[in-house]
């Protein structure tokens, strides 16, 4: 199966499973709270050491989110692309790749 399609305005969708999909959403769940929490320490004035502690962890969750995304994006839509003689997926592979490690 494909995993990219284009939808109605021509635009660029991936098919997950529905595991696939509550994991991503799990994880961004964490990270919206964790962001939350990092909002209410500022509002609360808390101690900066403390607040730059929270920052780090919700960049290594974001790091996470991104590095299980890729993973499946690569295992899934650039080997499906490769397969049918896409060669379009491993040019949009390496730009995407040199936006995340900016």
């Amino acid at each position: 199966m494909d995993n990219k399609e284009k939808n109605i305005d021509n635009k660029k969708t991936t098919m997950r499973t529905e595991e696939e999909r509550k994991k991503l959403i799990h994880r961004l769940n964490r990270i919206e709270g964790q962001i939350r929490g990092i909002k209410g320490m500022v509002e609360k004035n808390d101690y900066c050491t403390d607040i730059l502690m929270q920052s780090a962890a919700v960049n290594a969750a974001i790091n996470a989110f991104n590095k299980e995304l890729i993973a499946s994006h690569i295992k899934g839509c650039v080997a499906t692309g490769v397969k049918n003689g896409d060669d379009e997926v491993i040019d949009d592979l390496v730009v995407t790749l040199q936006k995340l490690m900016k």
